[in-house]
């Protein structure tokens, strides 16, 4: 798959001759020819419906096209060329040389090499503060980097019960005041794509007792995790849920 971060234009943005981006794309020297090509949305001049058909008939298409939003000109040229298109993807899920199934007729794709994976991210707030944890040494993913308390969702728990769980396997509270959940989020990291639950907890003591998965932890104000690293999706999850 060849993934671009920005809008495209098939009018100069690509040579319909050879399959490969120009400078104007931010990829120049990327080729597009039968890869699945993912990009946020089109734009530019009408025609690049045509140019799209021109590389079909040069035998330089993309095997298929994947948009975050639909647009006319390159929906357009796609019907013309006969190039399956979805779009409605979220492209943070999608990483530049996944394989990708497209399935144009149902709308849908299929990355078969990302592992989905549940889990629990909790928040635990005392005084205004929010708790931070160190990821060990010992921990299989994200060593070193700041995060909230967090674990994977088991085959039959419920999101809530696992966050209980591991506030509780990880600090060593059990007096906690759930506050609320947010909506779940996917963040792609390599090769998984976690789905992440996000809880927010009232708590009544600053008093933690770590486990091995942590080093150490700190009791911050919420605008101070940008100076930290933290876990992929982190900052997201605050702001969903703070």
């Amino acid at each position: 798959m060849a993934l671009l971060e920005k809008p495209f234009s098939f009018l100069g943005g690509v040579d319909p001759r050879t399959g490969m981006l120009s400078i104007s794309s931010g990829a120049e020297g990327k080729s597009i020819k039968d890869s699945v090509f993912a990009f946020p949305f089109g734009k530019g001049s009408t025609v690049g419906s045509y140019t799209i058909l021109q590389m079909r008939n040069e035998g330089t298409a993309p095997a298929a096209i994947v948009n975050e939003k639909a647009e006319t000109i390159v929906a357009t040229g796609a019907v013309m060329a006969g190039v399956p298109m979805v779009d409605s993807v979220d492209l943070g899920i999608l990483s530049d040389g996944d394989e990708v199934i497209v399935d144009g007729e149902k709308g849908t794709i299929e990355l078969p090499l990302v592992k989905e994976v549940n889990v629990v991210t909790c928040i635990l707030r005392f005084s205004g503060k929010i708790l931070i944890l160190k990821r060990s040494q010992e921990v299989s993913t994200n060593q070193g980097m700041w995060a909230g308390v967090s674990g994977y969702i088991e085959e039959g728990e419920l999101p809530l019960q696992t966050a209980r769980k591991e506030v509780h396997e990880e600090t060593g509270i059990t007096d906690l005041e759930f506050v609320r959940s947010g909506e779940m989020l996917r963040v792609r990291s390599g090769p998984r794509l976690w789905r992440i639950h996000p809880f927010l907890f009232e708590i009544q003591s600053s008093q933690v007792a770590i486990d091995w998965e942590h080093s150490e932890y700190r009791w911050i104000d919420p605008e101070d995790v940008d100076h930290r690293t933290t876990v992929p999706g982190f900052q997201l999850v605050l702001k969903s849920i703070l």
